[in-house]
């Protein structure tokens, strides 16, 4: 199934209820779910870090198509300073993905969304966190909806639990008919458009195989994590042949050979910020065989290299990867507009397992 592009330029209305809340920082009271429900049959999850002896990791519940699941989520520290809660929801086994569907207009709003997408833990809820979500259900015959919570004592990453993990990883698992998911389908976005990068990080050059988004440079820390590879034309000393090129954005800076501001962490900012590793290699697909690819199943022949960049791009090359959380896929370069400004690009289409 083919997505549109989201361009980070565009402003979602995801986007525009962050932005009116982010700007406040939460109490020490309420929350901005309801009170949580002491029903016994509500899913629910426990994590106490001073007695594990009565913790439930897993949670099961049924549910049915256009109605909402009550899951109930208690996880107590002792030592641990809980500072987000990260969510992600995975329908039919179709790939974790950030989950933050909640009702921001309450008003019992009390709490803010981080930039990212994570809840932040402000307050007396750093040592416990009590709260019960209402989880939808979508649109599915048969299958499974999987949520999973886990809290960090810092900014965390939704493809990577164990960065500054607090409590978790837990689940609720709502199980939709025969709860049997169908065969995983690759996750194909097209015309993705990159420019190539101004110094002072004003161009979208970044891309996120996570929300399939085109980021600036100089958007901002809370997104860095996102950004799986970025674009540039030529190379410091390149020859001719070497121009049209992508790289991870952890070794970025270094092949492209000029740094770039906004990529890196500031002197003010989190001095531990990791940047995503991808590894590419020129593919033996040919654009007819990456047009029918289908199913997940069908890049486990992708093999890992050990180049974080690849250069010399041209039209109807088709470049294989892997990223930094081991998924495996393709890229069809399908335009190149030659240049080092501002308005020069690069457009292609992605295939990569959930």
């Amino acid at each position: 199934m083919r997505k549109s592009m989201k361009l980070f330029s565009k402003v979602s209305l995801a986007s525009i209820v962050f932005s009116l809340f982010l700007v406040s920082c939460s109490s020490d009271d309420g929350s901005i779910f309801e009170t949580p429900n002491n029903d016994d049959t509500v899913a629910t999850l426990v994590i106490n870090q001073g007695d594990p002896s009565k913790d439930i990791f897993t949670a099961k519940a049924n549910g049915q198509v256009g109605t909402k699941v009550p899951g109930r989520v208690i996880y107590t520290s002792t030592d641990i300073t809980q500072r987000r809660l990260y969510i992600t929801q995975n329908i039919s086994g179709a790939g974790d993905m950030p989950f933050n569907d909640f009702d921001l207009t309450s008003s019992d709003l009390k709490k803010a969304l981080k930039a990212d997408g994570s809840i932040d833990l402000d307050g007396a809820t750093k040592k416990e966190i009590d709260f019960t979500f209402d989880l939808p259900v979508p649109n599915i015959d048969n299958g499974s909806i999987v949520y999973s919570f886990w809290t960090t004592t810092g900014k965390g990453d939704f493809r990577d639990p164990n960065k500054r993990k607090a409590l978790g990883v837990g689940t609720i698992t709502v199980t939709v008919g025969t709860g049997t998911n169908p065969k995983a389908e690759v996750h194909s976005y097209t015309g993705v458009k990159l420019y190539a990068p101004d110094v002072e990080g004003r161009t979208e050059t970044f891309f996120s195989l996570l929300n399939e988004t085109v980021y600036k440079i100089n958007v901002g820390p809370e997104f860095r994590a996102f950004w799986d590879f970025g674009y540039y034309y030529g190379v410091s000393g390149a020859s001719s042949g070497e121009l049209a090129s992508f790289s991870s954005t952890a070794t970025y800076d270094a092949n492209f050979g000029f740094p770039v501001e906004g990529l890196k962490p500031s002197a003010t900012e989190d001095a531990d910020e990791t940047l995503n590793e991808m590894f590419f290699g020129l593919s033996n697909f040919d654009v007819t065989a990456f047009d029918n690819i289908t199913l997940s199943g069908d890049l486990d022949v992708v093999v890992k290299t050990n180049s974080q960049n690849i250069t010399n791009l041209e039209v109807g090359d088709v470049v294989e990867f892997v990223d930094n959380y081991g998924k495996k896929g393709l890229i069809k370069v399908t335009a190149i507009q030659a240049g080092f400004g501002n308005n020069d690009f690069i457009e292609f289409d992605v295939k990569v397992q959930p």
